[in-house]
């Protein structure tokens, strides 16, 4: 199957010579390897995707089984999502609400699912740690801000559960405690901390496993589109400007980034939504008095279309949300002007504080608003793992070691729990989903007001 250029937004948003722009790029130490495949060459298993999901498979791979694999990435290693987020580290890669979860799966299922998110975070540290890269990490939880009043009370609820069904740490505080502990700004009316979770730089991470997974012996290849697929005689042949790689077994990671034509099978079965982050100059330490910033974990807000935002090691701030429909550079521009009037008028005491940066990249939402993992039920040497609706710096790389185990037979599907199994089911009615999405954007938007 050859593979054309359609897909939801603009070609800027899927094409590796357009610059990023993120403050993660210009940060990060360069990533000496990765070079463009040159083939014809053979593998046991090649890896389509050199993000979060990708890189761990290979790691995990090579170093715990010894499996000859291949990594083909259509950018530089970490270009997508994976370089591009706000380095949450966190909990729950899913937008369905906690008694949806509940109610859908089953208290048994559910609290697996939990404990997945839990080993995940753990995995993130144990990486850095075991292989010795600095991710520059950052707090001990997350705080989610109630963005007005009402929505305190849905706070309250979400801790109840999260400690009582789950087993979670969760603590609320009202808005005097949390302007005294956290921050204050125009939108706090008080809080939740979810003490799973941390901050961390996000391309230092991606890089730091790229070099983790080329010394267990990964073969690891940027800038090297996928650009047919076909099986042949028991052998996947993926096509690239470089040449063949021939495998026995294929891992898709491309989450995200999945192209519309990119195989049938995957066709019509993601939606993709643009989240955007602008990054400010180092604020000084009166500017932060200002706001009476004081943490270092994480923070979200209420909002429906989500705000989220992180003060740095270094003393930037940045600070994230949604909205773009379409992926142009016009759109963009709008978006990083909005993003920046939102700001000021949110911590009113940064309102002239210049912003040095601005990017953006694809948040993958699934048709159950849950992870998707498994393999292909006609093509069962084809594995998958994507879908992590915004919190993917954490689950990403769990999939990509469960994916390492269950190609190697060391786990089944029936060790996932049953909110992350698959299979990908398709999206009714798929060339609609950009409508799906303009409808649930304006739907967020009236309720936000």
């Amino acid at each position: 199957m050859r593979f054309g250029a359609a897909s939801l937004y603009h070609e800027d948003m899927y094409d590796p010579a357009v610059p990023v722009g993120s403050l993660w790029e210009e940060t990060a130490e360069p990533f000496e390897g990765g070079a463009p495949f040159e083939g014809p060459q053979s593998c046991d298993t090649a890896i389509i995707g050199g993000g979060y999901t990708g890189l761990s498979a290979a790691y995990h791979l090579a170093k715990d089984y010894g499996v000859d694999v291949c990594l083909l990435e259509a950018g530089p290693l970490g270009w997508g999502a994976s370089g591009r987020n706000g380095g949450f580290c966190a909990p729950y890669p899913s937008s369905l609400g906690l008694e949806t979860l509940l109610s859908r799966y089953g208290a048994e299922e559910a609290r697996r699912f939990m404990k997945t998110q839990e080993e995940a975070i753990d995995l993130v540290r144990a990486l850095a740690k075991d292989e010795a890269f600095d991710i520059e990490a950052q707090g001990e939880g997350v705080w989610h801000i109630a963005h007005d009043a009402r929505r305190f009370a849905g706070l309250q609820k979400e801790a109840d559960l999260l400690r009582e069904a789950f087993g979670q740490k969760a603590e609320v505080a009202g808005r005097e405690e949390v302007a005294e502990r956290v921050y204050d700004s125009t939108e706090q009316f008080g809080g939740m901390w979810w003490g799973t979770g941390f901050g961390l730089h996000p391309m230092r991470f991606a890089r730091g496993l790229g070099r983790a997974a080329a010394r267990a012996g990964a073969r690891l290849h940027g800038q090297s589109k996928v650009l047919s697929w076909a099986k042949r005689e028991g052998w996947h042949e993926l096509e690239t400007a470089g040449g063949i790689l021939r495998a026995k077994n294929v891992i898709v990671a491309t989450n995200g980034f999945t192209r519309e034509t990119f195989d049938r099978r995957f066709a019509g079965r993601v939606l993709p939504i643009i989240s955007n982050i602008i990054a400010t100059r180092p604020l000084t330490a009166a500017e932060r008095a200002a706001q009476n910033w004081l943490t270092e974990d994480p923070c979200t807000n209420t909002r429906r279309l989500l705000f989220y935002y992180r003060l740095l090691p270094d003393g930037r701030f940045i600070f994230g949300g949604r909205g773009d429909m379409s992926g142009t550079a016009e759109d963009g521009a709008r978006m990083k002007a909005f993003l920046t009037r939102r700001l000021g008028e949110v911590f009113p005491a940064w309102a002239e504080v210049p912003v040095t940066h601005f990017w953006r990249g694809l948040v993958c939402m699934t048709r159950d608003q849950t992870p998707a993992i498994g393999r292909l039920k006609d093509d069962p040497s084809v594995f998958y793992g994507l879908g992590y609706h915004g919190d993917g710096v954490a689950a990403a790389p769990w999939t990509g070691r469960f994916l390492a185990r269950l190609l190697t037979g060391a786990a089944s599907e029936n060790d996932l729990p049953a909110p992350m199994r698959g299979p990908l089911s398709p999206f009714p009615l798929p060339g609609l989903r950009r409508w799906y999405l303009r409808g649930a954007l304006v739907y967020y938007f009236m309720t936000d007001i």
